[in-house]
């Protein structure tokens, strides 16, 4: 019973905080409040225009003003004024697009007047930015919207939360978000809808339930600029296109985010100079197909091969023609700071022509850490996936790419156990694994999503605790080649970007090398150039470092000197033989 008392004083008392004036409306056992006026409780309800206002348009002024000559009808205009002050609160589920997503989201809401808090017990407003690709990532949705209950229960009517679920499940999921939470969920926005929170959230506060899924076939939020969450980053992500028209069979996502559509490269150019003079030194450009980027809104100055695809691959969808392809995007994105890292992902294997390769090969802050999905060793799973390449031209671009880019890493994802696989062709993903090497690697149990030509075609029939013990040989097989990997690059000299501290404090800091390998160095003072005096090392900064060790997740240096990439580069070719020592021919 006194715990009951401190928990309502708490209520109260924090209630107080957030606004000047408290009415207590009996005749509905509610509480109120506004800055300004206070409204009745039906005066607040969300009504839609009525027949009138779509009369009114179509009649001469003097008709239309005694038409609405009386109270006006709330709606969206009026409902803007909600955001005045109000926190929210968004959490990121996922992958890089949906960090971006809460970019683009964070953006639209600032501009209304919401305030952004770290708390959730301080937040107004939740919102939660989901992922839909596998049951793993929706599971811990559904955990956190059971939590997220329990806090709207505690706070009751009296300090009301809102919560919103965003993104890929709640374009799959739709009103079921809503109708089996339990009154947890109030406001449902697929990823295309996000332009419209301002009004949802406006709805919810009216007392209704909020839902716009629709996808949108041009939409690309090429105007918004993100606004960062984590201002002390010195990496962004850049979204350069929408959607996905592979059809995989096994992939929800062209269900999820629509069709490809490509942002104009002019206000992508515009975004990474912005970036640029905030002082960001490390830009991903982001996208579900990154590499079949395509910009149909103005021509090409690139002269571009006759075909786009990679030597053995295909594709479901006819050859699209004409606009600015992903190798001069960038091209260009690389030359607006020579002193910005650029990576991208997640690209596809397909769209990895030689002018690619070319560019990343050309420009030094181009990385040479490539993302090469693989899926599956098997030719014939390969085939049932519909990935458009048997397990032949996956080892020949691979191998192609090497003698192009020497020096270049891989990072790869790998599905165990998709609909009928057997032993032997599973034992082929951990042969072309073993073949391949790669520094970084997301493996999978396989996961039936609906809507997908999987779920129409195939019987999911690989036993949960087979693809268990399947995802563990790949682990196993991956961290193993991986130490390998790594062990070569001790005694070697590395350029890093410095990130920030490491998880172990601030006696060491954490960086990247061009290769996207996560290296550990002590905190120390380290000169610049000729000069005699030392200086911090700090966010931001490239340090050359003498890696002295390394397992299969990170590597461990001692800083030598601040640089510049370009420096760096320009000093590299002298070290080339000692740095780069690694076969991997196959």
């Amino acid at each position: 019973m006194i715990l009951k008392k401190i928990n309502v004083a708490h209520r109260y008392c924090r209630l107080i905080s957030k606004h000047k004036s408290i009415v207590l409306l009996h005749t509905t056992n509610n509480v109120k409040s506004c800055n300004t006026t206070i409204k009745k409780k039906n005066e607040c309800k969300f009504e839609g225009p009525s027949l009138k206002d779509f009369i009114a348009k179509n009649l001469p002024q003097e008709q239309t003003e005694l038409i609405n000559n009386e109270d006006k009808i709330p709606y969206v205009d009026d409902m803007v004024d909600f955001g005045q002050n109000r926190k929210v609160y968004i959490e990121v589920y996922g992958c890089q697009m949906n960090v971006n997503d809460a970019e683009i989201v964070w953006s639209i809401l600032q501009s209304e007047g919401y305030i952004k808090t770290n708390s959730v017990y301080e937040a107004d407003v939740v919102l939660l930015v989901t992922c839909a690709i596998r049951d793993g990532a929706e599971n811990k949705i559904w955990t956190r919207i059971k939590q997220l209950r329990s806090v709207k229960r505690w706070r009751g009517k009296l300090d009301p939360l809102k919560v919103g679920i965003l993104g890929c499940m709640a374009e799959r999921l739709k009103e079921k978000l809503v109708n089996d939470t339990k009154g947890a969920v109030d406001l449902v926005a697929g990823p295309d809808s996000y332009r419209d929170l301002p009004r949802l959230l406006a709805k919810t506060e009216a007392g209704q339930k909020a839902i716009n899924v629709l996808l949108s076939f041009d939409e690309t939020y090429a105007e918004i600029k993100p606004v960062k969450l984590n201002e002390d980053n010195v990496t962004a992500f850049v979204s350069i296109m929408r959607g996905c028209d592979n059809m995989c069979t096994y992939c929800i996502v062209p269900f999820t985010r629509g069709r490809e559509r490509s942002r104009p490269i002019e206000s992508i150019l515009d975004e990474i100079k912005y970036l640029s003079e905030k002082g960001f030194k490390e830009v991903t450009l982001l996208g579900q197909n990154v590499n079949s980027y395509r910009d149909l809104s103005t021509s090409s100055h690139f002269m571009p091969s006759n075909n786009t695809l990679a030597s053995g691959f295909k594709t479901v969808y006819k050859e699209k023609k004409g606009g600015v392809r992903f190798a001069e995007l960038l091209s260009r994105v690389s030359d607006v700071d020579p002193e910005m890292r650029i990576r991208f992902t997640s690209p596809h294997p397909k769209d990895f022509p030689d002018e690619v390769l070319d560019v990343i090969l050309e420009k030094p802050n181009v990385c040479k850490n490539l993302h090469l999905p693989a899926q599956c060793g098997n030719t014939e799973v390969l085939e049932k996936m519909r990935r458009g390449y048997s397990r032949e031209s996956y080892l020949s671009l691979a191998q192609h790419i090497r003698d192009r880019l020497p020096g270049v890493t891989y990072s790869s994802d790998f599905i165990a156990g998709f609909c009928g696989e057997t032993n032997e062709q599973f034992e082929d993903t951990i042969s072309l694994m073993e073949t391949v090497k790669y520094h970084n690697a997301f493996l999978f149990a396989y996961s039936m999503r609906e809507k997908t030509t999987a779920y129409r075609r195939y019987k999911d029939d690989v036993p949960n605790e087979i693809k268990v013990e399947r995802v563990k040989k790949m682990f196993s097989v991956f961290r193993r080649d991986a130490e390998i990997l790594n062990k070569q690059f001790v005694n070697t000299e590395q350029l890093i970007l410095i990130e920030g501290e490491s998880r172990r404090g601030p006696s060491q800091l954490c960086g990247r090398t061009d290769g996207n390998i996560k290296v550990i160095i002590p905190n120390t003072k380290l000169p610049i150039g000729e000069l005699s005096l030392n200086q911090d090392i700090k966010p931001g900064d490239y340090i050359t470092v003498k890696i002295i060790e390394s397992n299969s997740q990170v590597l461990k240096g001692t800083p030598l000197r601040h640089t510049s990439l370009q420096e760096y580069d320009k000093n590299k070719n002298q070290n080339l033989s000692k740095n780069n020592n690694v076969s991997y021919n196959f």
